[in-house]
């Protein structure tokens, strides 16, 4: 594999296909597969993402928002796509690009019906989400016959799915609430689409639901950041790759003799003759000011740099005091021999925040199957 010559985001499909594959292999065959591809594919590439799990045999996706699955439609995907968090102002472009929506209050019930009217639908497909606990969106129980109701009086919509989310299915101490998740949902799903002529999908596992409860697959599972290559438990995360490995190069190697600074307000100070490397890589590319400090570091030539002083919008600085490197060297900041979990635990946080927050104007680099 060549190396970088720049700061730069490999996102390697082969490791996502072993990600689908192992999932999928959780599942009884009849369940449908829907895959997350929100948030630019978790940061990295939506479209090249989608056109592989599409190739897979993915049976939907979803995204958060109408831009993302409007991109996805420019771009060729043709499965079906549910939009997490519609807003109603952007209904029309959701029916002009054959997108599904997540229907969670009765003012986006009654807007959607609205619009579907005005438009001429006929038994459009919608996804209506119940809140059994998490408490961000959805119908809460008593709110069910209203939803029975509206949808009982038009003949635009049709229900391809009810669906709920998990609160906390990676925490085996929040056992006893999943487990009143899973049967609350059962109980108003049920109450729901007793009465349709049809059976809508239900689903309600995400990555550690479909793991740690697979009995709740009902028709269908959802899956993020297991595709992405973790787990949220370590005991899975070595049947997992991770997809995204971000590289760059030595831009500076400067020795510095005891007594000196390095970076902003004076935040590292050198107490023995010390080799600094300068990375071009910085807050505004995704590495916060949490990892400075020491508390993060990075793989040069196989060895371990801590990232010292304060991290800056464009550059990071290590030390590389006794390793063997020069100028243009590569740097593997997280993926390869430093698993992103390790690096994200460093600085206090969580994959899920690392991995979305690499910003755009890094490059991305496609490695096939």
């Amino acid at each position: 594999m060549p190396e970088a010559k720049e700061t730069v985001l490999e996102i390697n499909l082969g490791n996502l296909a072993h990600n689908y594959r192992y999932l999928r292999s959780k599942i009884d065959k009849e369940v449908k597969f829907l895959s997350v591809v929100k948030a630019h594919a978790y940061g990295s590439d939506s479209v090249a993402i989608a056109k592989k799990l599409e190739e897979l045999g993915t049976d939907y996706f979803a995204v958060a928002y109408v831009e993302e699955g409007v991109r996805l439609r420019e771009n060729g995907i043709t499965k079906p796509i549910l939009v997490l968090h519609p807003q109603y102002t952007h209904f029309e472009q959701i029916i002009e690009n054959c997108l599904e929506p997540n229907l969670y209050s009765e003012k986006t019930l009654r807007s959607f019906i609205s619009i579907a009217e005005k438009l001429n639908q006929k038994n459009y497909p919608v996804h209506i989400k119940l809140n059994t606990g998490l408490n961000r969106l959805g119908f809460d129980q008593p709110e069910i016959s209203k939803v029975k109701e509206l949808i009982a009086n038009t003949s635009t919509l049709k229900i391809a799915s009810v669906f709920s989310h998990l609160a906390a299915s990676e925490d085996w101490q929040e056992r006893d609430f999943t487990v009143g998740q899973i049967d609350l949902f059962r109980k108003m799903s049920w109450e729901l689409i007793q009465d349709l002529d049809h059976e809508p999908l239900l689903h309600i596992c995400n990555t550690s639901g479909l793991i740690n409860y697979p009995k709740a697959a009902f028709s269908m599972v959802r899956t993020g950041i297991g595709l992405y290559g973790y787990g949220n438990d370590k005991t899975v995360d070595p049947y997992l790759k991770p997809v995204v490995t971000l590289k760059t190069i030595i831009s500076q190697i400067r020795k510095l003799d005891k007594g000196a600074t390095v970076g902003y307000n004076r935040a590292y100070k050198i107490e023995k003759p010390s080799k600094i490397a300068t990375l071009p890589v910085g807050h505004a590319d995704g590495i916060n000011r949490i990892y400075g400090k020491e508390k993060a570091g990075v793989i040069v030539n196989g060895k371990y740099a801590p990232i010292v002083g304060n991290v800056c919008m464009d550059i990071i600085m290590i030390d590389v005091t006794g390793i063997d490197c020069e100028e243009g060297d590569e740097v593997i900041i997280f993926g390869g021999p430093q698993h992103p979990v390790k690096f994200a635990e460093a600085g206090g946080t969580i994959s899920y925040e690392l991995i979305t927050g690499i910003q755009r104007r890094v490059t991305r680099k496609i490695i096939p199957e």
